[in-house]
């Protein structure tokens, strides 16, 4: 690692996740989270300075372990999650439980453990939220209930933290072309058109836009839609 500031990005193996990890890499030293090593070394070996941080995010007791050095930290990118689809008459307690156990519980612990850093650095909290975290659908229960929890941590976590010197910008994308937007079209019983739906590297480009936002300005919410067509 370098003396360039120091940003964390989980889901950094694929989707929005990778994307924000180049788009961020030209400026950042990079710290790149998930469950596949392989993939996230892959990421890792095309960036100018990044390494793998291979962990289960809902294994606190490993999470713990593997951010225990990091005492500066500038920026937190949270951009794992999955989605339980389905109506409400259909979804299992466990639905509801994985749901919120990786979209809410896991932020929520990372960023408790990494706050001293990220105070430390003055940091910039960007949480990859949905726009199922400002209306919620049929069929679309147990994530759109998680997304909304996630915003209200952002919410909270602002609040109490800009005062010391924290920034948090959530960030609200429409349907985005990911391997989670091909698991919902095939639920959807639909075809998986990408040139339908936004790329990540757009998503991630507003996301570099708001950490590089100059410090007089704080960019509370993002709110991204692809185009009709």
């Amino acid at each position: 690692m370098t003396d360039r500031p120091l940003a964390l990005i989980t889901g950094a193996s694929r989707g929005i996740g990778k994307a924000v990890a180049e788009a961020l890499g030209a400026t950042h030293d990079l710290l790149l989270g998930g469950r596949d090593e392989e993939a996230l070394s892959s990421v890792a070996a095309a960036l100018p300075s990044a390494r793998p941080l291979a962990v289960e995010l809902t294994d606190y007791p490993a999470v713990a372990a593997a951010v225990a050095d990091v005492d500066r930290l500038d920026v937190l990118v949270h951009s794992a999650g999955i989605s339980r689809l389905g109506v409400l008459g259909d979804l299992t307690p466990a639905d509801w439980r994985d749901s919120y156990e990786l979209n809410v519980v896991a932020v929520a612990e990372l960023t408790r453990l990494l706050l001293p850093a990220l105070r430390a650095a003055g940091g910039h909290v960007v949480l990859v939220n949905s726009g199922s975290g400002i209306r919620a659908n049929p069929r679309w229960g147990a994530y759109a209930a998680s997304k909304f929890g996630l915003r209200a941590f952002s919410d909270v976590l602002r609040a109490e933290e800009e005062p010391n010197g924290l920034r948090v910008t959530s960030v609200h994308p429409g349907r985005t072309a990911t391997d989670m937007q091909r698991g919902v079209r095939e639920f959807e019983g639909g075809d998986y058109t990408p040139e339908r739906y936004m790329r990540p590297e757009s998503v991630a480009n507003i996301v570099r836009a708001a950490v590089e936002t100059p410090r007089d300005a704080h960019v509370h919410e993002i709110v991204i839609r692809q185009p009709d067509r």
